[in-house]
């Protein structure tokens, strides 16, 4: 089989097309090409595949094999795949995914695509539907114990379940130790991906992010999303303005509109392409 590596900031997936490719097993393939000694090396594998609602469909895959609803960084590499491959000469596109369709705009120069902005749809604060155990219908800013931490948690949906917590010293949190005791929490039935963010100022946020099913990663699209949100809802910035979220990957350009709607604009880029049996 052809793949092809591909990576958001520094979020990267092995890539397949299926309109050429037939994968018959993706969740073990995934656990298989994912480890960075013995397979391709990444946070996962993707499928683009055909779609009777849209133009194309998304299916991805986490490290350990589960499959996630969506994935922001992911979106933007299909958005350029399809172009830069010709699968369609379109600038705008849609995406079916398991959290609905995406809309993508490309931002094409000399024939190339050099970032994506997306329609994320909205941000849901609704505690089942998230889901996240509460006897309120939200979680905004509340304390939640792990394991020695103790810390104000604001939960949200992107399409998949994010926990957002704004602290400081982000840089100094050892990810490897604290992440999954968050993951695995019995509040966050479906497990949460945890993003531990740092105010800089009301356009600028530093993020790191545990990605359930994957641990830490350079960058999560859906992660930045959840955070501006967040971010909003809690007054820390304002609505309808693009605020740049730092990664480590690179940074992501997110918009928390007055409507709910989130908008996310960033760069993808191809890393190499192989063959794999």
């Amino acid at each position: 089989m052809k793949f092809t590596k591909m990576h958001g900031i520094g979020n990267d997936y092995i890539y397949f097309n299926c309109f050429e490719e037939k994968i018959d097993d993706p969740e073990a393939l995934a656990v298989r090409l994912s480890d960075r000694h013995f397979g391709v090396g990444g946070d996962g594998i993707v499928l683009i595949m055909p779609s009777d609602v849209a133009d194309f469909r998304m299916r991805m895959f986490n490290a350990d094999g589960s499959e996630g609803k969506m994935c922001g960084n992911a979106t933007r590499c299909i958005g350029k795949y399809v172009y830069d491959k010709g699968l369609t000469d379109k600038t705008s596109i849609s995406l079916e995914t398991l959290s609905g369709i995406k809309y993508l705009d490309l931002d094409v120069e000399n024939g190339e695509v050099k970032k994506v902005t997306v329609d994320m749809g909205k941000a849901v604060f609704t505690a089942k539907e998230i889901p996240v155990v509460s006897d309120k219908d939200e979680v905004v800013e509340e304390e939640l114990t792990v394991g020695d931490r103790c810390d104000k948690i604001t939960c949200v949906s992107m399409g998949n379940p994010h926990c957002v917590i704004f602290t400081e010293n982000i840089a100094d949190l050892d990810l490897e130790k604290i992440g999954p005791g968050y993951e695995n929490n019995p509040k966050f039935p479906e497990r949460i991906n945890t993003e531990f963010a740092e105010y800089i100022d009301e356009k600028t946020l530093n993020m790191r992010v545990w990605e359930r099913g994957s641990g830490e990663t350079l960058a999560c699209g859906t992660g930045a999303c959840a955070t501006v949100s967040a971010a909003v809802k809690t007054g820390r910035c304002k609505a309808d303005e693009f605020i740049t979220v730092k990664l480590i990957g690179g940074d992501l350009e997110i918009m928390y509109k007055s409507d709910g709607t989130v908008i996310m604009k960033g760069p993808a880029a191809f890393s190499f392409e192989g063959e794999v049996k």
